[in-house]
């Protein structure tokens, strides 16, 4: 495995979001539609993988680490603008959270 520079990780903006909505997309079993709360009035669509694991309403509420400054891209016609961070097990995606009430949008370093 390669190694990057400290620069090269403080490009990335890490943030407590929350995930606010979901909804499937016609025709896909495995990644649906959620919508994020970072807070200060900033929500985004994302997509969401790992659908055939979970009932999309039970992370309804959830508090989840996200990667906010990662090229927008189009799956399935929907923008997804910024990606979840998950532990991966056997392609089950675990999500990364934190354990205590976080403000919304604060920053991950």
């Amino acid at each position: 495995m390669s190694t990057i520079s400290y620069d090269d990780f403080a490009k990335l903006d890490l943030r407590v979001a929350k995930i606010i909505s979901t909804e499937p997309i016609e025709g896909k079993s495995r990644i649906i539609k959620g919508t994020i709360d970072l807070g200060n009035d900033d929500q985004r669509d994302v997509i969401i993988g790992g659908a055939q694991y979970f009932e999309s309403e039970d992370i309804v509420g959830k508090t989840v680490i996200v990667l906010t400054n990662l090229e927008p891209k189009k799956i399935a016609g929907i923008e997804s603008n910024a990606m979840l961070l998950a532990a991966d097990v056997d392609d089950k995606p675990f999500w990364l959270t934190v354990a205590e009430d976080v403000p919304l949008g604060s920053p991950i370093k």
